[in-house]
């Protein structure tokens, strides 16, 4: 199957042409030398990163290193529905190792889709979410690197709806299998509040509202249109536009654009990297493959970047056609 990755592309000739910026010439957050992604299965998966990594590079922005240390059914508030096949994992139990080790100067976070643990909207629930966000404010602050927040995604019922997978409110259990029907009314409510953290942080980025909107416009012409399959997780194209609204709140003026085989080289270095970050650093999710060990990943990542830099030479040419 032909990947589908998109890459945001938008600059004049003279920015095509000039040499990469030097780091302290930069505006926040591309003034860092490590940006560190923390977040669930939607960070795991990456795409969202890479999309951002090869937009900057084709931009000659200057890449600070972009660390994805995304852990799968991960969540900031220590719940777990009472059908999850083991204990989802708290980041509050790595966090600590996670900064130590990466001593990133940008950490960005994005938790909620996990923490509602897929029921109805519940105070008890939501002020447990409420303390791990701002104890991930206290620890980053204590680290001395900078905090970007990220609100949740938006869930999408419509494809769990037509399969008869959405449960009612009132029922006595739900799950990641069997979830409420209004669970994006929750996730709204858990990004409302993540945007009044504005002056708490160094930067608060809305992923639920652009996914919406985005997936509305779509439904004018296809009314079955979806970017999540299961309701939660997106696809690349919503990973697309995950880092459109990313970019966006960087002030990166951005279009839409495939660049095929460099932007799989992006995804495959990322992911090398990922694999063996998330290892080194260490966690309590259980079924994830174990990474290289890091040493041996960034030698095996120079041996893609030597492709990306091949590929980008052929592909910065043809941006303007």
């Amino acid at each position: 199957m032909k990947s589908f990755y998109f890459v945001a592309v938008m600059f004049s000739f003279s920015l095509l042409s000039s040499s990469h910026l030097k780091a302290d010439d930069q505006p926040f957050p591309l003034n860092a030398k490590k940006i560190l992604f923390l977040g669930d299965s939607i960070t795991h998966a990456g795409h969202y990163i890479s999309i951002i990594e090869g937009q900057l590079r084709l931009q000659s922005l200057g890449v600070p290193e972009l660390i994805n240390l995304g852990l799968p059914s991960e969540t900031c508030s220590g719940l777990s529905e009472p059908d999850h096949p083991f204990p989802r994992p708290d980041v509050h139990e790595r966090i600590d190792r996670a900064l130590d080790k990466v001593k990133p100067d940008v950490v960005v976070a994005c938790y909620g889709m996990n923490d509602g643990i897929y029921y109805p909207f519940s105070e008890d629930r939501f002020e447990k979410y409420q303390t791990g966000i701002r104890e991930i404010i206290k620890k980053v602050n204590a680290s001395g690197a900078r905090l970007i927040l990220m609100t949740p995604p938006a869930f999408d019922p419509l494809p769990l709806k037509e399969k008869g997978k959405l449960l009612p409110a009132g029922e006595e259990k739900y799950a990641w299998f069997s979830i409420y029907e209004g669970y994006d009314d929750v996730m709204k409510k858990y990004a409302a509040w993540v945007m009044t953290l504005k002056d708490d942080v160094d930067m608060v980025i809305d992923l639920h509202t652009p996914v919406n909107e985005y997936v509305m416009v779509k439904r004018k012409s296809d009314p079955q249109f979806t970017m999540s399959p299961d309701g939660v997780h997106v696809n690349e194209e919503g990973h697309f536009v995950i880092a459109a609204a990313i970019l966006k709140a960087w002030s990166i003026q951005i279009s839409y654009r495939k660049h095929g085989r460099f932007s799989e080289l992006v995804h495959q270095k990322q992911t090398i990297l990922h694999n063996s970050w998330l290892s080194h650093v260490g966690h309590k999710r259980p079924g994830v493959k174990d990474g290289l060990p890091l040493d041996e990943a960034k030698m095996k990542a120079d041996e893609v970047e030597k492709k990306i830099q091949e590929r980008i030479i052929w592909v910065k040419p043809n941006l303007l056609k």
